[in-house]
């Protein structure tokens, strides 16, 4: 188990990485948006390239950080319900969850978007609308979102498998009270 753990926090600190640095081109996308605005007011100007762009930013920035997204356990959920249920009850749906559901999409999803990206790398895709950009950079983005949301989710279930056994603490608890603080919340392992 020692060495998925390892495997687990590689993969969580892949993501962490890219989900925090990918939220920069949420900036670059709101400053194409504000230029092509002022362009297209000022100039009666617009460009299909620069709203493609935009697209292709907020894109990425949805494909790259929903990874991040899971590790930080602030994908959606129905807190409702998961509420109702003890610690140990929401641990075996997060472990089932993922093995039932989320590995065999991103999967599925993977497999499907390779062949998907080939043809359109290969061939050169273009947009169809006129002065729009090439098309494989966003199926490219498509692909590395889901093979990332794939690792973390193997991440995700080594780590519910360890904290299930009592090998780690939860890392998803947020230590906000000194005495989880104090506790160690932040996923270590027991020796």
């Amino acid at each position: 188990m020692r060495g998925l753990l390892a495997l687990s926090r590689v993969i969580d600190r892949i993501n962490a990485l890219i989900g925090q640095n990918v939220s920069w081109l949420i900036l670059v996308a709101v400053l194409v948006s504000a230029g092509n605005a002022i362009v297209r007011k000022a100039f009666d100007m617009s460009s299909n390239a620069w709203l493609e762009l935009q697209w292709y930013l907020f894109g990425t920035v949805f494909m790259l950080a929903a990874a991040y997204a899971l590790q930080r356990n602030d994908h959606v959920r129905i807190d409702i319900l998961a509420g109702r249920f003890t610690k140990r009850t929401r641990d075996w749906i997060d472990l089932f969850g993922h093995v039932v559901f989320l590995v065999p999409f991103a999967s599925l999803i993977v497999w499907l978007c390779v062949p998907w990206f080939l043809r359109s790398f290969t061939s050169g895709e273009h947009s169809s609308n006129v002065g729009g950009l090439i098309i494989w950079p966003a199926k490219l983005m498509a692909l590395l979102g889901f093979s990332l949301l794939l690792l973390q989710a193997i991440s995700e279930i080594v780590k519910r498998i360890a904290v299930i056994r009592g090998l780690i603490d939860d890392p998803l608890l947020e230590a906000h009270d000194p005495a989880e603080l104090a506790a160690g919340g932040e996923g270590m392992p027991h020796d």
